[in-house]
């Protein structure tokens, strides 16, 4: 979906980032490092500040997109 450039919203954005947060308490709690988790979250979060929250989770594919320079999507 992503190659032919179809971002329509599945799962989206807000929802992702609340649960990675909720993961990253309860690692927190447990003494359990989740370097990645966090990582990606920050991810979610710029895209939130985007006005992206409501796209579906592929959008993480646009923000490498936005940092690296490039289209994935064909055509």
């Amino acid at each position: 979906m992503m190659i032919a450039g179809d971002f329509n919203p599945g799962f989206r954005i807000k929802l992702h980032q609340k649960d990675l947060n909720n993961a990253l308490i309860t690692g927190k709690e447990l003494g359990v490092p989740l370097p990645v988790t966090a990582l990606v979250q920050q991810m979610l979060g710029s895209l939130m500040n985007d006005g992206k929250g409501d796209h579906d989770h592929a959008a993480i594919a646009n923000f490498i997109e936005d940092m690296a320079g490039i289209t994935i999507a064909e055509g």
